[in-house]
C-alpha cells in the first residue's frame, strides 16, 4: 500500500529520529551542545539559534547529515502504518515462503553435520585453547587442522536450482501474457528495467562523460580528466559530505582516495566505540567455538590459497569472518530483509536466551570471503576493515544470498540479465539455449560473488565504485550481459555448455568500464 508523500515523509523522519536517538552520535551532540553553553558567543536570548550555529560551524551538523543520509540509504521507504511487519521484509508472500524453506534447508544441513561429526553448533572453549587462539590471532593461517570431514553447506548451483523453481502461484502455467515469451531459467514475473531506463539511471557512464577506467575516451584526454577528477575528489573529502561522495564515485575513484571516499559514503569513521565493539567480537570468538568456524577455516584455505591476489590477506580474512559470525548488530537488518536469522544455543543451554547464538543466515562463506578480500587492498586496520565489510554486507551483499523481489536482489538480477540478453542478443540467447548452455548457468556465480575472484582487482574496485555510487547492484547484471556480448562471436561457435564455459572461463583481462559503456550506450535499441 502506497502512502501519500507527506505522510510518507513524516513517517520516514520519525523513524530516522528514533534510530538516531540511541546512537553514540546523539550523545556526542548533546555533549557538544552542553560544552557550547560556556562559550561567550552563545547568548541566552538567542540560545537555540546560537547552539545551532555552533554545531554547524564546528562540523557536527555535517556529521548529522551524513548519519541521516546513511539511514535513508540502508532502510527501505516506510510502508503503510497498517502493513504487517513481514511486508516490510518482503511484500510477496511466495518469496517469503521460498526464503523460509531455503533457510530451513541450510539449517538442516548444518545440524546434520553436527550430528554426523558429533560436534555441537556452539560450545565454550577450554581456557588453554582460548590462550592459544589469542596468541596466534594475527597468524591463524599457519594452522593446518584436518577439515576433510567438513563440507560446504551449499554451492551457488544449489541456490540457482532453488531460484529456477520459483513460481508465482497466482499465475497458472502460461497465463502471464507479457511474460510468456521469457525463455530464461527464471520464471517469476518481476518488473525489471529495459535498456532505455538503465541508460537514464546510469547516465554518468555515458560515452561523452569522463570516466576512470577508460583509457582512450575521444572526448577528454584521460590524464586531463584524471588530474581534474583527483582535485574534485580531494574537495569532496574535505567537505565530508556522504551524498556528494556518492555522486562523485559514479565516475570512478582515484586509487589514492578510494578508501576514504568509500568510508565517507558508508559513514564509517572508526570511532573509539567502534574499535571497542570489534574487540568485544574478538573476545567472543576467543571464548566460544562455533561449528561455522571450521567452515570459515576450510573456505578461507580453499579460496585464499588458490588465489594469487588474495592469499596474502589470509589472516585478515579469518579475523573479519570469525568476528562477523558473532555480530548480533547485523540482526537488526533482518527487519527489512526477506531472511530470518537462524538461532542455535551453546551446548547444554538449549532455550536459554543469553546462550543463544545467531547463525549468519548465509553460511556460504565462500561468497563472504570473496566480498572481504578486495576490501583488504584498501583497509589495513582490522576494526575499520571489519566495519566497512559489515556495512557493505547490510547495504548490498546480503541481497545476493536471499530470495526477494527487491530490484537489487539476486532473483531480479538474474531476470534482468536474461531479459537483456534475450532482447539485445536474441540469436546468441537462442543458440546457447538450444545447445543446453543457458547463459544464467554461467553468469550466476559471477553475480552472486559480485564478480570478486573473476575480474582483476583494479577492475573489480572500479565496478564496486559504481555499486556504491548508484546504491544498487543492477550493474552486476548489466556487466554480465556485456561480457556475453563481448564474447558473442566465439560463443556462437560453441556446441556445448562445457565449451561455452571455456570461452568465459577467464575474465581477468576484461576492462569493466568500456564493456559497460559499449553495452549500454552503443547497443542499437
Amino acid at each position: 500500500a502506497m502512502l501519500d508523500p507527506d505522510r510518507g515523509l513524516s513517517l520516514t523522519i520519525a523513524r530516522v529520529v528514533q534510530r538516531l536517538q540511541g546512537s553514540s552520535l546523539h550523545s556526542q551532540l548533546e555533549r557538544q551542545a552542553r560544552v557550547s553553553l560556556h562559550k561567550p558567543e552563545i547568548k541566552l536570548e538567542s540560545l537555540k539559534e546560537d547552539i545551532k550555529d555552533f554545531l554547524k560551524t564546528s562540523g557536527w551538523e555535517k556529521k548529522l547529515q551524513n548519519a541521516v543520509y546513511s539511514e535513508l540509504n540502508v532502510f527501505p521507504l516506510p510502508c503503510h502504518p497498517a502493513a504487517p511487519p513481514e511486508h516490510i521484509k518482503e511484500p510477496l508472500a511466495y518469496m517469503r515462503k521460498a526464503q523460509g524453506s531455503w533457510e530451513k534447508r541450510i539449517l538442516k544441513s548444518l545440524n546434520s553435520m553436527c550430528t554426523e561429526l558429533s560436534i555441537p553448533l556452539a560450545q565454550k572453549r577450554p581456557v588453554s585453547e582460548q590462550k592459544e587462539l589469542l596468541n596466534k590471532w594475527n597468524e591463524m593461517g599457519t594452522d593446518e587442522p584436518d577439515l576433510s570431514l567438513f563440507r560446504p553447506v551449499y554451492a551457488p548451483k544449489d541456490f540457482l536450482e532453488v531460484l529456477m523453481n520459483l513460481r508465482n502461484p497466482n499465475y497458472e502455467n502460461g497465463e502471464q501474457p507479457s511474460f510468456r515469451n521469457h525463455l530464461g531459467l527464471i520464471q517469476v514475473p518481476l518488473k525489471v528495467k529495459d535498456i532505455s531506463e538503465l541508460k537514464e539511471d546510469f547516465s554518468e557512464l555515458g560515452l561523452n562523460i569522463g570516466q576512470l577506467g577508460i583509457d582512450d575516451s575521444a572526448q577528454v584526454p584521460p590524464e586531463f580528466f584524471e588530474n581534474e577528477h583527483v582535485r574534485v575528489g580531494q574537495k569532496v573529502l574535505a567537505e565530508e559530505d556522504s551524498a556528494a561522495a556518492q555522486q562523485y564515485v559514479r565516475q570512478g575513484c582515484p586509487t589514492a582516495l578510494r578508501a576514504d571516499l568509500w568510508a565517507l559514503i558508508l559513514n564509517i569513521s572508526n570511532q573509539p566505540e567502534d574499535i571497542l565493539y570489534y574487540e568485544q567480537l574478538k573476545s567472543n570468538v576467543i571464548q566460544h567455538n562455533l561449528l561455522v568456524d571450521n567452515l570459515i577455516y576450510k573456505d578461507v584455505k580453499l579460496t585464499a590459497s588458490n588465489d594469487d591476489y588474495y592469499f596474502v590477506f589470509e589472516d585478515y580474512l579469518y579475523q573479519v569472518l570469525l568476528c562477523f559470525s558473532r555480530d548480533t548488530s547485523v540482526l537488526e537488518h533482518f527487519t527489512y530483509s526477506s531472511a530470518t536469522p537462524p538461532k542455535s544455543y551453546v551446548q547444554g543451554k538449549l532455550g536459554m536466551e543469553e546462550y543463544a547464538v545467531f547463525y549468519p543466515p548465509n553460511v556460504n562463506y565462500n561468497s563472504f570471503i570473496l566480498s572481504v578480500a578486495p576490501l583488504c587492498f584498501l583497509y589495513h586496520e582490522p576494526s575499520k576493515l571489519y566495519q566497512i565489510f559489515r556495512e557493505m554486507y547490510v547495504r548490498f551483499f546480503f541481497r545476493l544470498h536471499s530470495i526477494s523481489s527487491h530490484p537489487s536482489g539476486i532473483v531480479s538480477l538474474c531476470l534482468l540479465f536474461e531479459t537483456l540478453l534475450q532482447t539485445h542478443l536474441p540469436q546468441l540467447f537462442y543458440h546457447l539455449r538450444e545447445i543446453g548452455a543457458q547463459p544464467l548457468r554461467i553468469s550466476f556465480k559471477w553475480m552472486v560473488r559480485a564478480f570478486s575472484g573473476y575480474l582483476a582487482t583494479d577492475q573489480l574496485l572500479l565496478l564496486w565504485d559504481r555499486i556504491l555510487g548508484y546504491n544498487s547492484l543492477e550493474i552486476l547484471a548489466v556487466l554480465a550481459a556485456a561480457v556475453f556480448a563481448f564474447r558473442a562471436v566465439n560463443l556462437m561457435e560453441v556446441t556445448s555448455l562445457a565449451a561455452a564455459e571455456a570461452v568465459l572461463a577467464d575474465l581477468s583481462t576484461l576492462k569493466v568500464m568500456p564493456l559497460l559503456q559499449i553495452f549500454l550506450f552503443a547497443t542499437v535499441t
